[in-house]
């Protein structure tokens, strides 16, 4: 599978958290889009951004889509949706505080290199419900995510009609879905392991080309 793009979902999306920012902010957003070399397979490291010194990890599910979507409706959304994959957005904090007091694009905070390992494509058959799969994060081995797609405030049909109705949607567009409560810092020398359900794990590294 030949990645072209991310599609991040700008607001939380997990549990109580989730909804104390919708209850301030009042609406859905997504951020972006990831391309090139921010989108990584079949590594074992992600590397701090230069001048970075806030990098925090955040594991995700995300949505392969199967065929072009545009303006799609709920009810047909699944219809569009090849399979699924486990990503790590990797965000470095410091720069993403900085752009929202400024009002600028996050690209810089989400988009750089290796910013977002993403696992091995799971064909939608073998998840008999999307929206109940475990969804964790280990960093050194202690636990630092722990959720369920369950806890989804914004469930996978409503995301995918909702950025399709602004655009278009092409096959193979990895389209993220928030993350769960436990987001924090890593460091480079630690070990980030994250999983979903039995399905897939992945091991990455953190280091630095710039100490």
């Amino acid at each position: 599978m030949r990645v072209s793009r991310c599609i991040c979902i700008r607001r939380v999306n997990f549990g109580l958290f989730c909804i104390r920012i919708i209850r301030h902010a009042g609406k859905f957003e997504f951020s972006g889009t990831l391309v090139g070399f921010a989108i990584i397979r079949h590594a074992v490291r992600s590397e701090v951004p230069r001048g970075c010194v806030n990098l925090q990890h955040e594991v995700e599910l995300g949505i392969v889509i199967s065929k072009k979507a545009t303006d799609i409706s709920e009810n047909q959304a699944m219809d569009f949706v090849a399979g699924y994959v486990l990503a790590l957005d990797m965000t470095a904090r410091d720069f993403q505080n900085k752009a929202k007091e400024e009002g600028n694009p996050w690209i810089f905070a989400k988009g750089f290199d290796t910013s977002c390992p993403i696992s091995k494509f799971i064909d939608k058959d073998k998840i008999a419900d999307p929206h109940n799969l475990n969804l964790w994060c280990k960093v050194n081995g202690q636990m630092r995510q722990d959720g369920n797609t369950k806890d989804m405030m914004f469930k996978i049909p409503f995301i995918i009609s909702y950025i399709s109705s602004y655009f278009t949607l092409e096959p193979c567009d990895v389209v993220l879905t928030g993350t769960p409560k436990g987001v924090s810092g890593v460091k480079p020398g630690d070990k980030i392991e994250c999983g979903l359900d039995n399905l897939v794990v992945m091991t990455y590294s953190v280091e630095s080309n710039f100490m």
